[in-house]
């Protein structure tokens, strides 16, 4: 859904609403208001879940709410019609999204023996990444280059998402519990009370994560602009699923075998040259103006991703403590969502920058550099990181 949405469909729609050259603030505002309301409902789903009480389990009962609320602001979008309307359906839509997927994200650390979550972060992180194969390679091509009419990309996420929703929903086993749930609102403070001091190697992984993604996000939200400016491509939002395909390609080469290595060498041995090899390639692509070689470096790129974000969440699952798994995986969305809500703001910038200097197009070229500069300063986080602490 948010692979087909950001990347692609937003940008795309928007460019019915807004001046051209005003297009990277407001895709950039606007999705930053969305990522931030993410940042604390993810979290706060996944607190409340961790204390919720029911014969269905405690992570399911949320994940059918916001799944359900998710249809209904995805029709919003897509068939709402006008720029007020969009704004109500994607901002409805972070907030059903995040209250399940804050939930959803403590069904791994439940479920898992710790000794088997490098792997399973492995397969986590692939189903992630065919989920982006999917949108790079649906989602550009039924995307009407002229209208920008999202009415068949919508069908086909409403549909994936109820489809694998019911898998997840009914054949996770989870124990019930009979008492009948009572939240008190009185003492909710406490589901989110927490201990710096005590966690510290979690609050450096989370740095980590939030640097190396800013360094990406940026990419995924201004890319679809930069083919349409810099290298004129007659269709920008085909060929940006072609990008983002290219680099799903070098996600999908590494993340299955990033549990292995990172159960085998360790994840701090994993991430470093995971942010090495994507700084590299976000640097190779700035240095071409060709599509062709622009997407065989967006490969390296997704090479360093894949490997990244398996090691990052097996880390993340092994430092977060038992008893909260819910509540710190759900504030890793922190470092997730807050980078991405960061990176948007690099949209009025790049606009600035743009028309400082017409044709020269600096802004784009910023968006490369720092995005490597991000992944590289991703690795001083990482040397701070000492489990047990």
């Amino acid at each position: 859904m948010w692979n087909a949405l950001h990347p692609i469909l937003l940008p795309a729609v928007l460019l019915n609403f807004v001046p051209n050259d005003k297009k990277n603030t407001t895709l950039g505002l606007l999705t930053f208001a969305g990522l931030v309301i993410a940042m604390v409902f993810q979290p706060v789903s996944g607190a409340i879940s961790d204390g919720w009480v029911s014969k269905f389990g405690r992570r399911r009962p949320l994940m059918v709410i916001g799944t359900l609320f998710d249809f209904l602001f995805l029709s919003i979008m897509a068939w709402g019609g006008g720029f007020t309307w969009l704004i109500i359906g994607y901002i409805g839509l972070q907030i059903s999204s995040n209250t399940a997927q804050g939930s959803f994200q403590g069904l791994l650390p439940d479920r898992v023996p710790e000794k088997q979550l490098g792997k399973a972060a492995s397969l986590k992180t692939f189903m992630d990444t065919f989920g982006l194969v999917l949108a790079a390679l649906l989602a550009g091509r039924m995307m009407d280059p002229q209208t920008h009419n999202p009415t068949a990309i919508t069908l086909v996420v409403i549909g994936l998402l109820a489809v694998s929703a019911s898998v997840t929903i009914f054949f996770t086993p989870e124990e019930p519990v009979q008492d009948r749930f009572r939240l008190d609102w009185g003492s909710i403070s406490a589901y989110f009370k927490i201990d710096f001091r005590k966690n510290t190697a979690y609050w450096w992984l989370t740095a980590e994560r939030a640097s190396f993604l800013l360094g990406i996000y940026g990419l995924q939200a201004f890319g679809q602009y930069y083919l349409q400016d810099v290298l004129r491509v007659p269709d920008p939002p085909k060929q940006m699923g072609n990008l983002l395909a290219s680099i799903t390609i070098g996600v999908l080469l590494l993340v299955l075998i990033g549990g292995w290595l990172t159960d085998r060498f360790g994840a701090k041995w994993v991430l470093c040259s995971a942010s090495f090899l994507a700084a590299a390639g976000m640097i190779l692509m700035l240095l071409t103006t060709n599509v062709l070689r622009l997407t065989i470096f967006g490969s390296v790129v997704g090479a360093g991703i894949g490997l990244f974000l398996t090691s990052n969440w097996a880390m993340a699952n092994r430092l977060a403590p038992a008893e909260e798994a819910g509540k710190f995986l759900g504030l890793t969305n922190l470092a997730t969502a807050g980078s991405g809500a960061l990176a948007r703001l690099e949209g009025p910038a790049i606009d600035a920058l743009n028309s400082l200097w017409p044709q020269a197009w600096v802004g784009y070229k910023g968006l490369f550099i720092f995005g490597a500069a991000c992944m590289l300063i991703s690795i001083i986080f990482l040397s701070k990181i000492h489990p047990g602490e």
